[in-house]
């Protein structure tokens, strides 16, 4: 597998169920198309939901630590922490966030399709 030196922001809120996991996408989607997506640097948001209904894991990939952190410091935190809070007012049903600290992320391995290893 090739290097990957992308950097990633992982985001995870507990929800209390499949329609609130929807609703939660649909905004965190659009904040992402208004205040993030067209920052340099920036590749995608993926959102992941459990089956169970209880999670929302957001992962946005960015090209580098550098485009992340220029993100950071040029970008609206205010403005976008302000729709993110009135997002999360809007839903339906409640959601909370579990990140501790930063949810910043380099990846350090990558296992990828190949045959098997039998030297184990």
């Amino acid at each position: 597998m090739s290097a990957d030196i992308s950097f990633h922001s992982i985001i995870d809120y507990t929800v209390d169920g499949p329609d609130t996991q929807q609703e939660f996408v649909a905004v965190f989607a659009e904040i992402q198309e208004r205040w993030v997506r067209f920052y340099p640097g920036y590749q995608s948001a993926r959102f992941y939901l459990s089956t169970d209904g209880t999670r929302v894991y957001t992962i946005v990939r960015w090209a580098s630590e550098a485009d992340y952190r220029n993100f950071v410091e040029t970008s609206d935190t205010e403005g976008r922490m302000a729709a993110i809070s009135q997002a999360l007012a809007g839903l339906s049903g409640k959601a909370e966030a579990r990140m501790s600290g930063v949810p910043t992320y380099t990846v350090a391995r990558e296992v990828g399709p190949g045959p098997q290893r039998l030297d184990v």
